[in-house]
């Protein structure tokens, strides 16, 4: 049993994904090499029959599609995911300096963290910055291994292992360097920017865990690295959107979605007017009228990737007795009563019917229902474009911390299934 052919894909992919606007330019990077064309939504779009294009939103978003070759709109078939990960975000003023010693940097959460799994591990500076250079120009930046968060020795915190609650502001703020670091973090910056001495403007920094993916188990059967959730679901898209083509009788769209994890609620996320906005400039591009449009919703599907609970193995009884995943079981379909998953009888029924053409099996997922479980994309789209639904994701283990672990069978799997929609 090998790991299946796009694990070695996903291991590059993930390298390059560090931040959510890493993992755009590295989205549309793949896309430019199969053939999509960049349109910018400043610009007017003309869309030709069979063409293949992408447009991107704040940087961290973005929204890649395929125009049927009779150049008609019948439907959508739609797959979305999203490009953030819980993380921890550098604030404006960063340095904090620790009895004129060390340097730490003032750093905040970002969405549901395992926070001590942040702790005692190399970690990496990377994300955008706007630098003054005739103009406000945006630069992506990669700092490296550049910080550790320590933890408190033993000795010093006996309960730690008895329950300890980590403050974010205390137990959590990166170490930068010693007392000859004071006022360089900024300079660092800009040297990476190929700024000029105080140019500059702007910065949208995250920290990253930098450890490459890893195949393991006797048989080569699981995998982990960072940022699992949400990258796997949307290198399944991108693999199964460039694959496929154009459909006979759909437009097919990838969406990947930023700021999922802290709630969507931005001009980039699921609960923004991104999706909708491109729909229709598709409908207005091909030239289709408002009643087509319409009609085109009323008929198209979309599928709602984001990565599900597997049954650990030493708390089995987390896991609802029998809707629980297994890693290598193959893609999770996603129920909820409380319509936190967006999957219905009907939806449900259309991807059984993708995974038997794919000849994969789904397994099913429901939280114990004494749990609450989260939300994700499709019931937030939803609200802004209705469109028939279904969740669906990877089963994986440690889901938010900063090394998740997946099984490397699934992912083809999910591919194969996301091929049968585009198809």
């Amino acid at each position: 049993m090998k790991p299946d052919k796009y694990i070695k894909g996903l291991s590059y992919y993930l390298k390059e994904a560090k931040t959510p606007y890493h993992a755009v330019d590295a989205t549309a990077k793949i896309l430019k090499a199969t053939g999509f064309s960049e349109l910018k939504e400043t610009e007017s779009w003309k869309l030709k029959k069979g063409g293949k294009y992408y447009t991107t939103r704040g940087g961290s978003s973005i929204m890649a599609f395929v125009i049927p070759a009779n150049g008609k709109l019948e439907k959508f078939s739609i797959v979305a995911a999203h490009s953030d990960s819980p993380t921890f975000r550098i604030k404006e003023n960063a340095e904090l300096s620790v009895s004129g010693k060390y340097v730490k940097l003032n750093a905040e959460g970002y969405g549901g963290i395992i926070l001590s799994t942040w702790l005692d591990r190399p970690l990496g500076i990377a994300g955008r910055v706007f630098t003054d250079e005739n103009g406000i120009k945006e630069k992506l930046v990669d700092l490296g291994t550049t910080v550790v968060i320590p933890s408190l020795a033993i000795h010093m915190n006996r309960e730690v292992n008895d329950g300890y609650k980590w403050n974010v502001q205390t137990d959590l703020l990166p170490l930068f360097g010693g007392e000859e670091a004071l006022g360089s973090f900024d300079k660092l910056i800009e040297k990476a920017a190929g700024a000029k001495k105080g140019g500059l403007l702007g910065k949208e920094l995250l920290l990253y865990c930098p450890e490459e993916l890893k195949v393991w188990g006797p048989k080569g059967e699981f995998c982990s690295a960072p940022r699992l959730d949400d990258l796997a679901c949307a290198y399944a898209g991108l693999s199964a959107i460039t694959e496929e083509g154009a459909a006979k009788g759909a437009v097919n769209v990838l969406a990947i979605f930023d700021n999922e994890e802290v709630g969507s609620l931005t001009a980039q996320g699921a609960d923004s007017t991104f999706l909708e906005d491109t729909l229709r400039r598709i409908q207005i591009g091909i030239g289709a009228g408002e009643e087509d449009y319409y009609k085109a919703i009323a008929g198209s599907f979309l599928l709602s990737a984001d990565n599900a609970h597997a049954v650990h193995p030493n708390h089995p009884e987390k896991s609802d007795e029998n809707n629980r995943p297994f890693l290598n079981g193959g893609l999770v379909l996603k129920f909820s009563a409380n319509q936190k998953y967006t999957t219905g009888g009907k939806s449900a029924a259309f991807v059984k019917k993708l995974c038997k053409s794919a000849g994969v099996t789904p397994q099913v997922f429901a939280n114990r229902s004494d749990m609450a479980g989260g939300s994700t994309l499709g019931n937030i789209s939803n609200a802004h474009v209705s469109l028939i639904s279904a969740d669906v994701g990877l089963p994986q283990l440690a889901m938010h911390s900063a090394l998740e672990t997946m099984g490397t069978h699934d992912l083809s799997d999910m591919v194969a299934m996301m091929k049968e929609l585009y198809k």
